[in-house]
C-alpha cells in the first residue's frame, strides 16, 4: 500500500521485496485500477477493505507495509485486525494530523477539483488517466482527497492496538516533525530507556531514519528495501 494509494510508486523497492517473498500490491479506492465509487475516502474503511482483500485471497496472516497514505491504511488494518498481521512496516506515516509541519496543513486543505486542470502533465494525473477505469473521476478524487486531508485525526489511543512487531521508517527530511516521529516510537514502547549491555531492555519495535531522504523520495529510495527486508525476514521467537 503506497502514497496516494498506488503501489507502483514504490518502484524498484517492490522488485527487491518480491525477490524473497510474494508481494500483493493493492491500488486503494479511487487510485490506480480501483474505482472511486460513491463513498467518502476513509483510511479506517480502507483498513477494513484490506482485511477483506486478504480473506478473499485466502490469507489468514501476512506481513504488511504501507507508505504515506498507504501507511495510514496499514495502521488501520493492523489496529482493527491485529490477528491478520505478523509484522508491520509504516513508512512516512504519522499517527495524528499535528505530526505534519504546520505549513503542510494549508496545502493539504487546498486540494480539490479546482486543481485538476493545473495537475495535467504531472505523474499523478498521467497515471490516473492511464490506469483508472473512469478517468473522468479525477476531479472527484481530488475533492475527496481534500476532504480526507482536512479532517483532523489522532490515533494515539490506537497505537496500543499494534500488538505485532512494528518498524517505523521516516526520512530525515520527511514531512513529519522529528518530535512526532519520536513520540510515535515512544508510544510503541521504544526510546524509553537504554537497551542495556546484553540488550536486556531492548524495545520490541524499531525506528529507522533514512538519511538524505524526503517524504516524496521515500518510495524510490534504495535504502528503503535494505532497511525493511531484514525486519520482515526475522522469525518470531517461540
Amino acid at each position: 500500500m503506497a502514497a496516494w494509494g498506488r503501489s507502483r510508486c514504490l518502484g524498484p523497492n517492490l522488485t527487491a521485496l518480491a525477490k524473497g517473498r510474494q508481494v500483493i500490491g493493492v491500488d486503494l479506492q479511487g487510485h490506480g485500477r480501483s474505482s472511486l465509487g460513491d463513498r467518502e475516502i476513509s483510511l479506517v474503511d480502507m483498513g477494513d477493505d484490506m482485511a477483506t482483500v486478504l480473506k478473499s485471497l485466502g490469507y489468514s496472516k501476512v506481513d504488511v507495509m504501507g507508505y504515506s497514505m498507504g501507511g495510514g491504511v496499514a495502521f488501520q488494518l493492523a489496529a482493527q485486525h491485529p490477528e491478520m498481521v505478523r509484522r508491520l512496516v509504516l513508512v512516512s506515516a504519522g499517527f495524528s494530523q499535528d505530526g505534519f509541519y504546520p505549513e503542510m496543513l494549508p496545502m493539504q486543505a487546498a486540494v480539490g477539483a479546482a486543481m485538476a486542470e493545473q495537475m495535467k502533465g504531472t505523474p499523478m494525473y498521467e497515471s490516473y488517466m492511464a490506469l483508472s477505469p473512469r478517468p473522468q473521476d479525477f476531479p472527484k478524487l481530488l475533492d475527496r482527497m481534500g476532504a480526507l486531508m482536512r479532517k483532523p485525526y489522532d490515533w494515539s489511543g490506537d497505537v496500543k492496538k499494534l500488538t505485532m512487531p512494528t518498524l517505523l521508517v521516516f526520512g530525515d527530511s520527511d514531512m513529519f516533525r522529528p518530535e512526532h516521529v519520536v513520540k510515535f516510537y515512544q508510544l510503541l514502547g521504544g526510546g524509553l530507556k537504554d537497551a542495556g549491555w546484553q540488550r536486556e531492555h531492548m524495545a520490541r519495535n524499531r525506528l529507522a531514519i533514512l538519511p538524505d531522504v524526503t517524504h516524496y523520495e521515500m518510495g524510490l529510495a534504495p535504502a528503503l528495501a535494505v532497511t525493511v527486508i531484514p525486519f520482515l525476514d526475522k522469525a518470531e521467537k517461540k
